[in-house]
């Protein structure tokens, strides 16, 4: 299936969620908000704007209902709106001053503005849920909006505690689940759920694809993980000194400490300078953290697929289901 057409038409369906911004006393603001969707200002275009994989899974997930999936465009604008809420957020959370190659929003107009932009774009997602009322029985959107709701929640948790994971020092593997559950997985799970739901699947068909959604995410993150220490820095465009000299509690960090070794003895005394992260992410991988990352990463993978075959999606769209979730999975990048 050619997802082209989807892309074009969840970019349209976004600008316009956004222009409810664009009056003439605000469209300096307006202007903030399409500079961080990745349609205006340098560099601007399809690398700025990101792959769009979220609302893609709502789409799809509704089309391998046998729905028809235009109805469903609002609510595939709402989970984009929602990420970029929160991208808009951890940017100024993380003191970041890069997304996808440009400027962060905060670091080219200010903290002020730059939360006051994460704030419209959560808004905006909560108006373009409301746009389903048209198309579904309001009992199905009310439903959609909770589901959205709790997933918001589910954000700031996991937000919380990774922040909260910076300057603790009694972490365990258990812990990390809970963090990237609330940051990556929720919203995932979210975006099949929805599409299920607008879908007119059962519910149980629903909870499989919700489970499919959780699954991918917490894969995806596991991935990411093991790509922040061990990733080729040509494939994906950053440094792989990144997790370790940031000091971030990943699955592998955190599989080191466990260990009590070598590694741990060094992540403790203080913050990994450049040069040593060749040599420690050597010492990481003969502790066995590789190993068990990506071993990690391939259960969840299993799960995810596993719970997308339970779903049964349907025709060309289940078939483009099934590929987005592969290439998400065994991405070098």
């Amino acid at each position: 299936m050619d997802v082209k057409p989807l892309l074009s038409a969840i970019e349209a369906e976004l600008q316009r969620q956004v222009a409810r911004l664009d009056e003439p006393h605000t469209r300096p603001f307006h202007a903030m908000l399409t500079y961080h969707m990745g349609w205006t200002g340098e560099r601007s275009g399809p690398e700025a704007q990101g792959k769009r994989v979220r609302p893609l899974l709502v789409l799809l997930t509704c089309a391998a209902c046998n729905a028809d999936l235009k109805s469903a465009l609002p609510a595939a604008a709402a989970v984009e709106l929602i990420h970029n809420f929160s991208l808009v957020h951890d940017d100024i959370q993380d003191n970041s001053d890069k997304r996808r190659g440009r400027k962060t929003v905060w670091k080219e107009w200010g903290m002020p503005l730059g939360i006051n932009v994460g704030d419209a774009l959560f808004v905006l997602s909560n108006l373009a849920v409301l746009d389903l009322s048209p198309a579904y029985p309001a009992e199905t959107v009310v439903k959609a909006a909770a589901i959205l709701h709790a997933t918001c929640l589910d954000l700031t948790r996991g937000q919380y505690l990774d922040m909260s994971y910076e300057t603790r020092t009694d972490l365990a593997l258990e812990d990390y689940w809970p963090m990237i559950g609330g940051k990556t997985a929720a919203l995932l799970a979210a975006c099949c759920e929805v599409g299920a739901l607008l879908g007119g699947a059962e519910l149980a068909t629903q909870e499989a694809y919700r489970d499919f959604g959780h699954y991918l995410g917490l894969a995806f993150q596991v991935q990411d993980d093991l790509l922040g220490i061990w990733g080729d820095s040509v494939l994906t465009g950053k440094s792989t000194e990144s997790d370790l000299v940031a000091g971030k509690k990943s699955l592998p960090v955190l599989f080191g400490l466990g260990k009590d070794g070598v590694f741990a003895r060094r992540w403790v005394e203080g913050p990994v300078r450049p040069e040593e992260v060749g040599p420690l992410a050597d010492q990481l991988a003969k502790e066995g953290a590789r190993l068990f990352t990506q071993e990690t990463a391939d259960r969840m993978t299993d799960l995810a697929l596993q719970s997308l075959r339970m779903a049964d999606p349907q025709g060309e769209a289940g078939e483009a289901l099934f590929e987005l979730a592969q290439n998400l999975l065994s991405r070098q990048a």
